[in-house]
């Protein structure tokens, strides 16, 4: 595994964590999310638990974004 490429993909990732593209709603940044955890375990930059790690955090960052949904907050 190469360090650079794990750093660089963890980085994209966690950009897109802290700043969603424009226009680009919380169920689009999930899916965006989720599908660069899953690209990047196929594609070795990180393990199946660093992999877990990620969704389990793009999940809770969903979860508070749809949070009130609904509530009218």
């Amino acid at each position: 595994m190469n360090d650079i490429r794990k750093t660089q993909a963890l980085a994209s990732w966690e950009k897109l964590f802290n700043q969603p593209e424009i226009r680009m709603d919380a169920e689009e940044q999930y899916e965006a999310l989720l599908h660069l955890a899953d690209e990047f375990e196929d594609q070795d930059f990180i393990s199946p638990q660093e992999r877990a790690r990620l969704i389990e955090k793009a999940t809770a960052l969903y979860a508070r974004s749809i949070k009130g949904i609904g509530e009218g907050t």
